[in-house]
């Protein structure tokens, strides 16, 4: 035996495979490689129902799928990479409650911390992960003497499958602090960017205990993720969220990805890199073979798309079902006037394409607030645009959803250079690899940029809407009278001029969802237009 394999080492990698399958089943067994299948989600906000006309996606479904690839596979995960929180009238109605149950349901391995996790306190995240029957993982963020949290948000597991270890690392944005609405207790956290750093520090605990499998759960976006993993030693595989990144070579959404996406690491060797869009759409697959020594040898796969024509699963839907009737009422009430008249939309509202761009729902949104406040110019991100109207009759609950973090309408005064350098942060990161949900949506003004020039140097005009119409050029030491959302307001996605700067500022007017049914009702029916007031050049 010993002259044999001796002999074998010498042969090409296709002769001592050869040979390995000949030479007795105790050598076979030494050799045998170890299979593990990820399925993977990310970034579902809250939608646990099946959405559009098309009537795909939703928890039942996913959970059929589940069990169909459990029974499929001997060895397999169910991973999450965050954002669980806020996007339907689900977490509205019960703030993490129903998700917690449903994950539970469907048997969840472990998940990665999203910033909306941070939404509605720290109170309700304690609540959260206390219910989770799985890890729930951050390792770029230290809780300090928040004792609960400390103890139940780690930054690592080894989770045991098959007879192997894998070891998981969790991370969430460390922009956290600033895109996400002001929390209590935010300044008792300290947050690190050194994703690497933390990474590599995990890794080489992991390799101490014996663990060569390494699969890293993300909340930092997928260029983030593509950066880190060139900087980093023996992780195998990224699942990815925040960007909402839909990798897969079927469903391209106009994306030029592939699944996995592969970067090569600090030695050389692939870290393949998954991520399965939003809102709950579709259900990731990556299959995996590792070697004895824990490499990756084989990893296929893609996305499922969780079509309408997947039976829900019983048990799993009756619980949605259950959990759905206390806002179903909510849901369907239709927006009216005084004398009951349904305002409708003569057109589909999508929120699609205002992250990087004049959208309709952006332009309805803005005009509203600027309705409510009288002020000049109106900014509104975004990223805080979750849902679309669609056409003909508005309900209160399609409009919840597309602002459902329950802002206010707040005012300032900022002076022109402030409005343009404001503005420069809206557009810095179009075209980059971080999230553009900080994108300004306006009203009563309208400006170009140029994505290609240097960040700071983007925006090339403004121009500031007059009493009678038409526009003139922003002057830089006027001041301007300007109406946003508290958020905002208050400095969030990066709007540190509205409040370093501000002059006599409020943040306290009527929520912002309800200054919009008031202005859809005064304009139904609801007809938008996109009339230039914002221009890309590049």
């Amino acid at each position: 035996m010993t002259n044999k394999t001796t002999f074998t080492k010498r042969l090409a990698p296709l002769a001592a495979a050869a040979l390995l399958v000949l030479s007795g089943t105790a050598l076979a067994q030494d050799a045998k490689p170890f299979h593990l299948t990820i399925m993977h989600t990310n970034d579902t906000h809250a939608h646990h129902l099946p959405q559009g006309r098309s009537g795909d996606g939703g928890v039942a479904r996913q959970a059929t799928v589940v069990k169909s690839i459990r029974e499929e596979v001997a060895n397999s995960l169910l991973l999450d990479a965050g954002d669980r929180f806020t996007g339907t009238l689900f977490h509205k109605y019960y703030q993490g409650r129903e998700n917690i149950q449903l994950m539970n349901a469907l048997g969840y391995d472990a998940m990665a911390l999203g910033n909306h996790e941070f939404d509605n306190g720290l109170e309700v995240l304690e609540q959260f992960v206390s219910a989770a029957q799985f890890p729930v993982l951050s390792a770029n963020t230290d809780f300090g003497d928040l004792g609960a949290l400390a103890e139940k948000v780690p930054g690592t597991t080894v989770l045991e499958v098959g007879g192997e270890s894998i070891g998981i690392i969790g991370l969430v944005t460390a922009e956290t602090p600033e895109i996400t609405i002001n929390f209590p207790g935010k300044e008792n956290i300290k947050w690190t960017d050194d994703y690497a750093g933390v990474v590599n520090a995990a890794v080489e605990k992991f390799t101490e205990q014996g663990v060569n499998k390494i699969v890293l759960v993300t909340h930092i976006g997928m260029g983030v993720d593509m950066a880190v993993a060139a900087k980093v030693r023996g992780v195998d595989v990224i699942v990815g969220g925040h960007s909402h990144t839909v990798v897969s070579d079927i469903f391209k959404e106009g994306r030029e990805t592939r699944y996995p996406m592969v970067v090569d690491d600090l030695d050389g060797k692939p870290v393949y890199i998954v991520q399965a869009g939003d809102r709950d759409r579709y259900l990731g697959r990556l299959n995996l073979r590792f070697d004895d020594e824990g490499n990756v040898t084989r990893a296929r796969g893609d996305l499922v798309l969780l079509s309408r024509f997947i039976t829900p699963d019983p048990e799993v839907k009756a619980l949605v079902d259950e959990l759905a009737k206390p806002i179903e009422k909510l849901q369907n009430t239709p927006v009216a006037g005084d004398i009951g008249a349904p305002v409708v939309s003569e057109q589909l509202l999508t929120n699609k394409s205002c992250r990087d761009g004049e959208c309709l729902l952006g332009n309805l949104i803005a005009d509203a607030i600027r309705a409510e406040s009288g002020a000049q110019i109106v900014f509104q991100n975004g990223g805080g645009l979750r849902a679309d109207i669609d056409e003909g009759e508005i309900t209160v609950g399609e409009v919840l959803t597309v602002l459902p973090f329950g802002n206010t309408v707040a005012t300032l005064k900022l002076k022109g250079a402030d409005v343009r350098a404001s503005l420069e942060t809206g557009v810095s990161r179009v075209g980059g690899k971080s999230g553009t949900g900080r994108f300004p949506q306006v009203s009563g003004i309208k400006y170009s940029f140029d994505a290609s020039r240097d960040e700071g140097a983007r925006i090339v005009s403004v121009e500031v809407m007059n009493e009678d119409g038409g526009y003139t050029e922003l002057q830089d030491e006027e001041l301007y009278s300007i109406a946003t959302n508290n958020f905002m307001r208050t400095g969030g996605d990066g709007y540190n001029l509205f409040a370093d700067a501000a002059i006599d500022p409020y943040d306290f007017g009527r929520p912002i969802e309800e200054a919009l049914i008031d202005y859809m009702i005064a304009n139904s029916p609801v007809i938008v237009a996109k009339d230039g007031r914002i221009e890309r050049l590049d």
